[in-house]
């Protein structure tokens, strides 16, 4: 199953980041990631916004929140 171009919800940017990228959600990379999208003054972060937007940004963040909530 193939994700949208832009996941929706947690499960479809999980599969996103784990089958389609082919990315292991381990605990260092989740953390470091997820520490990176707290910055929203990060050059990472203001780049993304304007691609995607701040609601998505704000997606990205809680999404990688969660998964650590998972580990």
């Amino acid at each position: 199953m193939k994700t949208p171009t832009i996941p929706q919800t947690y499960e479809q940017w999980r599969h996103c980041i784990t089958v389609e990228c082919g990315i292991p959600l381990t605990r260092t990379y989740v953390e470091e990631r997820s520490t990176a999208w707290k910055d929203a003054t990060s050059d990472e972060s203001r780049r993304f916004e304007q691609l995607y937007g701040r609601v998505h940004r704000e997606r990205i963040r809680q999404w990688f929140e969660q998964a650590l909530e998972g580990l």
